[in-house]
């Protein structure tokens, strides 16, 4: 193996400092569509530049919206009025959910004829509740290759606007997301989507939500499984806010939060704090749980460190329901507790950039964890000494998964040192993670 396929860390004993994160993912995307889709000229500050968000704007461009980079993260679209340019196209979406979903429901609201397909994992996550719900409406769509599965071809199709939508919740919350922002496209009465089963990850929709509103358009919300897109009133129905600045995202900010705790800190992450509209600055009360000493404010979080006497965190079960993403780092941060840790109501991990918990597992393993892992819970016991730490010669195996690669940056705070495969796949969401995590680490 090269040099540049791995990165070797540690072993590590101290983390302070500050850092600046980069835009959110999930706000990035959904912004750039809701930039795209609205009538007027929409700037966005400190927008996240990495692999997805790139797949998001290449996308818009090969639908004919002008969408203009700028050296210092600012990037200016001008909006279409809710109808693409380009009514024919064949679009290469990657492995960003975040992109291929919204996008497809989108799309299938313009009346043209569109193909989208992505790399080979992608062609393996669930897009079939999407294309179901959409189909209710009239939408035309098929499967290329795999029922249920990516490559899709959208056909020009008539909507035909239902009372009632339904979408399952219980696999991702991108279905509904991607439903919310389109259907005010053809809203020409009053449209009620309702979730059938349980809505995982709902801080994702209050997003969508509060993004959605700072483009003019309000959706009502009678209980927690029905939304109501309002009738709309011209032909525009989005309209540009002007400009709107990203927040730091905060399941990047849990890899730095964890380090404050094992690495004494302080440590203290820019850009999210008690203001965010991120579900995953949730993140803080689980490390609270845990023993650590966490301070925050509107727009920034600080870690220093554990409040028990033996500097260890304490194990805890916790449902994850709301922070899928980032319960990731309470996985690999369990190495450092006393006690199990278990995380329940993870079923998202196994249709994520590849099985989270499959992959979790294997890899907690290889470090000397003891790991029970289910459909939907993966339940971790630390290594009970400091010679029961295992170095895997081979490495840690990342995937091709960017989150993988980032919690495992906390191993090296073991007696260790540790390799890191393919640590360049961290370019999806965050290209610069290496470099700032070595900044803050001693």
């Amino acid at each position: 193996m090269s040099v540049s396929e791995f990165v070797e860390l540690g072993p590590l004993t101290r983390a302070e400092g500050s850092i600046h994160l980069p835009g959110s993912k999930s706000i990035s995307n959904r912004v750039l569509l809701l930039a795209a889709l609205s009538a007027g000229t929409t700037t966005l500050h400190n927008l996240l530049d990495a692999d997805d968000t790139q797949v998001m704007r290449n996308a818009l461009r090969a639908l004919g919206v002008s969408v203009t980079d700028h050296a210092d993260q600012t990037c200016v679209v001008n909006g279409c009025g809710g109808v693409f340019p380009v009514r024919s196209a064949d679009l290469f979406m990657g492995n960003a959910g975040t992109a291929i979903r919204p996008l497809t429901a989108a799309l299938a609201m313009q009346g043209g004829d569109y193909r989208l397909s992505g790399v080979a994992r992608m062609h393996e996550r669930p897009i079939r509740d999407l294309v179901d719900g959409l189909r209710q409406v009239g939408a035309q769509i098929t499967y290329e290759l795999q029922e249920g599965y990516p490559p899709i071809v959208i056909s020009a199709a008539q909507i035909q606007i239902k009372e009632v939508v339904k979408v399952r919740g219980d696999v991702s919350s991108q279905f509904l997301t991607a439903l919310l922002m389109a259907l005010p496209l053809v809203a020409d009465q009053p449209i009620r989507i309702e979730v059938v089963g349980e809505l995982i990850s709902k801080p994702y929709i209050d997003i969508t939500l509060k993004l959605m509103a700072r483009f003019g358009v309000i959706v009502a919300c009678p209980d927690s499984q029905s939304f109501i897109i309002p009738q709309k009133t011209s032909s525009v129905v989005y309209e540009s806010p002007g400009s709107l600045a990203v927040e730091g995202d905060a399941s990047s900010a849990s890899y730095f939060l964890a380090l404050g705790a094992i690495g004494k800190g302080p440590l203290r992450v820019l850009g999210v704090g008690r203001d965010s509209i991120q579900g995953d600055v949730a993140f803080a009360d689980a490390l609270g749980l845990m023993g650590a000493k966490v301070l925050s404010g509107p727009d920034w979080i600080e870690v220093t460190g554990v409040n028990n006497a033996n500097g260890r965190l304490n194990g805890i079960t916790l449902d994850c329901t709301a922070i899928p993403d980032a319960a990731m780092t309470l996985a690999v941060l369990a190495l450092f507790a006393e006690g199990k840790t278990r995380l329940n109501q993870i079923a998202s991990w196994r249709v994520k950039e590849t099985d989270r918990i499959a992959a979790m597992a294997k890899e907690l393993r290889k470090v000397g964890a003891l790991v029970e892992e289910g459909a939907d819970y993966i339940e971790i016991e630390a290594p009970q000494t400091l010679s029961g730490w295992q170095v895997p010669v081979e490495g840690i195996d990342t995937y091709d998964d960017h989150r993988m690669a980032m919690c495992f940056s906390l191993a090296a705070f073991g007696p260790n040192a540790l390799k890191i495969n393919d640590p360049s796949c961290v370019a999806k969401t965050f290209p610069s993670y290496f470099t700032e995590f070595n900044a803050v680490v001693a």
